[in-house]
């Protein structure tokens, strides 16, 4: 494929930046820096190209997720988790592109503060402002004419944003009958619309946009978006199927120099050196992965493995966060994703989409809301007065840094941030609850964007294949699943309300977490057991002033080294209330501004 590079082109040779993944992040950032026609940039992508793949160009891998189309998963990284006493996977996107090529196409924005918190971490110039500044580099709003043209699009807050990104947003062309009736339900309920959810304004409940081209219906994505249209360029290469493992460095003026990256392709382990950068865009549970196994991290991890420290950083690998939802499932008389189980309605939903007729496969969800927890719950405010006496109590225990980023989310709190989130999902989804065949659902999921909990990912071995230990430490602080607790009470609050009562089945209205399950002790079992991530993991990188356990300074600098960056987000050191993906996009091209004018080996 004469847009992908080849190893003799790459094997022994030397480039100015060595970027390890080729996923979101690492293709904008390869894009961008190889404008410059004099430098020369490579990729190390662990997964296959996959770039003509349907699955994938299709919307929302609801294929995959409910039809009976054959997929590899094994292109997908996939650890398991253990929390909770339950083991999940939380896959990642390992193939060109990363996860922008395998997510539901959501394209939201965090709350304005959200962004402004980071900044008061200790971060200079990077806040809202320099957020919105470099997403709209990235998107580019559009519709489809009546005639079939693409033509320019508007947020729902007006023509706000520059239309010349390469990533394509779009409205949802309609919206399905449940989810309509679901959002007027919650109308109905005191939940407002979202004053302006692309400009940081995110409250109440609004129809998100998607990364979806709605001509050729199919996903705009980091390949599409940013490698192909540049792949040509005689200084930009990109290997698949070519692992990171370790960078190779040496001491220079008492800091750590990279020199070159290993990667392992067919088997064999291959170099390729860098004369000005190395670049960690591998997300953020394999970056802390490869610091540690080039003898970057915590003493107590690396000397027991027999790792030389290079340079102690305590904090690679901690401050795991993450997005957590349950699903509360019930029957469905509407067209819903369900029927994509069987195999006849699969063929005629792929017919119509090969027709460019509307089907499953040219929609993805759209009915979010994001609320403080005051609005879901008449606990709230005992709740957050119980968790600021806890976190008064033990200051003196908590891990350097952590007691800011404990203060400013309780100040979230106390000024009703809009850190807890309803999605309506037109389908059975989650790890519990059989479909029957021919039945259809409708989840109700509840989401907490601003845990209190922080979990750790570390190596275990020296095998740079093996997945790291990972840990979310769900639950540790009791406020993140008694939040969760409240959330799926109001969800059942939902379900007498009209019109929500027009739309579900007779029999059984509730399929989880099911009538049997009543008390709050009850609920919070369930929650336990029933727990997903949604993948949307930051922090373990964080960009935090060293002494606050930070790994990485405000230019994305891995500290004690002259030539190492990251860029993904796992830099991320207070998460947001929002799907990430439009946030990976605005670092990768800040990151790329950053570099562009930074001196070599600054």
């Amino acid at each position: 494929m004469e847009h992908l590079g080849t190893l003799d082109e790459i094997s022994g040779e030397s480039f100015d930046y060595v970027i390890i993944g080729g996923g979101t992040a690492g293709l904008t950032l390869a894009a961008r820096l190889s404008e410059d026609p004099t430098v020369n940039v490579v990729v190390l992508e662990a997964g296959p190209a996959n770039l003509d793949d349907p699955v994938i160009l299709r919307t929302s891998q609801f294929g995959v997720h409910f039809g009976r189309e054959e997929y590899d998963w094994g292109q997908m990284t996939t650890p398991q988790v253990h929390a909770n006493g339950t083991i999940f996977p939380w896959p990642r996107g390992r193939m060109l592109g990363g996860s922008s090529a395998i997510n539901f196409l959501s394209w939201t924005k965090p709350p304005k503060q959200d962004m402004n918190d980071i900044e008061r971490l200790g971060n200079p110039g990077w806040n809202w402002e320099s957020y919105q500044k470099y997403v709209q580099r990235a998107e580019r709003f559009v519709h489809a004419s009546a005639s079939g043209e693409l033509l320019p699009g508007l947020t729902p807050d007006g023509p706000k944003s520059p239309v010349d990104g390469p990533v394509l947003v779009s409205k949802p062309t309609s919206l399905e009958n449940f989810e309509t009736k679901v959002y007027q339900t919650l109308r109905n309920l005191g939940i407002p619309d979202a004053p302006a959810p692309l400009e940081g304004n995110t409250a109440g409940t609004y129809a998100c946009n998607h990364t979806f081209d709605p001509v050729s219906q199919t996903r705009s994505y980091a390949a599409t978006a940013y490698h192909l249209p540049n792949s040509a360029r005689k200084n930009l290469r990109v290997l698949v199927s070519a692992i990171g493992t370790k960078i190779q460095s040496k001491v220079e003026d008492g800091s750590i120099l990279a020199t070159a990256v290993e990667f392992i392709f067919d088997g064999k382990t291959h170099v390729v050196r860098a004369s000005k950068e190395v670049i960690l865009s591998a997300g953020a549970l394999k970056s802390p992965q490869l610091l540690e196994l080039s003898g970057i991290g915590r003493r107590d991890i690396l000397e027991p493995l027999g790792i030389p420290v290079l340079i102690e950083l305590p904090g690679v690998g901690e401050n795991l966060q993450e997005h957590v939802v349950v699903e509360m499932k019930a029957g469905l008389p509407d067209l819903t994703l369900d029927i994509l189980r069987d195999s006849e309605q699969l063929a005629q939903q792929l017919k119509a989409y090969e027709r460019k007729e509307r089907s499953l496969f040219s929609s993805a969800i759209s009915g979010f809301t994001f609320q403080p927890l005051t609005t879901y719950s008449p606990r709230a405010q005992e709740l957050y007065d119980a968790l600021a006496s806890r976190i008064n109590d033990k200051q003196k225990q908590l891990p350097p840094g952590l007691r800011e980023q404990y203060e400013i989310q309780l100040e979230r709190l106390r000024n009703g941030a809009p850190a807890f989130e309803l999605i309506s999902f037109p389908g059975l989804l989650g790890y519990q609850g059989q479909p029957e065949i021919g039945k259809k659902y409708i989840s109700m999921i509840s989401g907490a964007n601003h845990l209190f909990s922080r979990g750790t990912a570390h190596i275990e071995s020296t095998d740079p294949l093996a997945s790291a230990a990972l840990d979310p430490h769900y639950f540790e602080e009791d406020f993140d699943l008694l939040s969760l607790v409240e959330m799926t009470k109001f969800v059942r609050r939902i379900v007498h309300v009209k019109p929500y009562t027009d739309i579900v089945d007779e029999v059984p209205k509730e399929v989880t977490p099911g009538p049997d399950i009543q008390t709050d002790e009850q609920l919070a079992d369930w929650i336990k057991r029933s727990l997903r991530s949604t993948f949307h993991t930051a922090g373990t990188l964080s960009m935090l002033p060293r002494e606050k356990s930070g790994v990485v300074d405000p230019t994305l600098k891995v500290y004690g080294t002259k030539n190492i960056r990251v860029v993904d987000l796992s830099i991320l050191p207070l998460h947001v209330a929002a799907h990430t993906l439009s946030t990976v996009y605005s670092i990768a091209e800040h990151a790329a501004d950053i570099i562009k004018t930074s001196s070599p080996h600054a």
